[in-house]
């Protein structure tokens, strides 16, 4: 039986594979409670993402949060929502200034 720890970090890992596709370069933040699961670069710019996957929701504080970290790195804030059959939604919280 698969975990919801294995499922999540099979979304991660996925959305990294999408990341360097796009020429990124990427790090996971392994076994992270915290608000961003990655940290992506490309031509000086910086993209933190959190990920979720099923029916997972991000709570207004973890919105926050993610948002608080992104402006600390003037960052890029996305949230990436892996849903049924491999439909991802992307949800942009930040853009750097």
């Amino acid at each position: 039986m698969v975990t919801q720890y294995e499922r999540g970090r099979s979304k991660e890992y996925r959305a990294m594979e999408l990341l360097r596709t796009e020429g990124w370069v990427v790090a996971r933040s392994a076994a992270s409670h915290g608000p961003v699961d990655i940290f992506a670069a490309k031509l000086g710019t910086t993209l933190l993402v959190q990920v979720k996957s099923g029916k997972a929701r991000v709570k207004a504080e973890e919105a926050k949060e993610l948002v608080k970290w992104a402006e600390a790195f003037n960052a890029d804030a996305e949230i990436w929502h892996f849903k049924g059959r491999g439909h991802l939604e992307k949800r942009r919280l930040r853009v750097r200034k």
